[in-house]
């Protein structure tokens, strides 16, 4: 599984995305262009130890990313979507696309995508990162869905 970055406007969270990638071993592709200058040694220093220890793709366009991509699905990390993870079945070449924290992705990128999933969240609620909800997806195509998640649209809820 692959998780890529659309666009992404915030460092720090590329940083996350690179430690999380490492520790989970996925690839990571960031799609170009990002909204900050892109600087090898800054990036480095947000990911820590991390960015020796995986495979980072950056992609100059989304059409590149589309012809570097061709044949694996594209799942699509949104608010927009329907349908929560849970319900959905990965498959372990899957690419989860995430869209830039500002905005999200544009029509065109939604379109394409294979399929569109929302995590489930307390309402009024985003994370911080991208990082933080990233691994409740690699759990579920493992067959380890969590404990204790009751679902309505949009939240997730906690049973005391």
């Amino acid at each position: 599984m692959h998780l890529a970055l659309y666009q992404p406007d915030i460092p720090q969270n590329v940083g996350a995305a690179i430690r999380l990638a490492a520790c989970l071993g996925m690839r990571l592709d960031v799609i170009d262009p990002c909204g900050f200058p892109w600087d090898e040694r800054k990036i480095r220093q947000s990911a820590l130890d991390y960015r020796d220890h995986l495979d980072l793709m950056r992609h100059s366009s989304w059409d590149n990313f589309k012809i570097v991509s061709a044949g694996r699905r594209i799942i699509l990390l949104s608010t927009k979507a329907a349908l929560p993870y849970l319900d959905f079945e990965f498959q372990a070449d899957d690419i989860l696309l995430a869209g830039r924290e500002s905005a999200g992705v544009p029509e065109h990128v939604h379109e394409a995508a294979d399929a569109r999933v929302f995590i489930p969240m307390r309402a009024g609620f985003v994370p911080s990162t991208l990082s933080m909800p990233a691994p409740w997806l690699q759990v579920k195509p493992c067959g380890k869905p969590p404990e204790k998640l009751d679902l309505c649209h949009g939240a997730r809820l906690m049973k005391e």
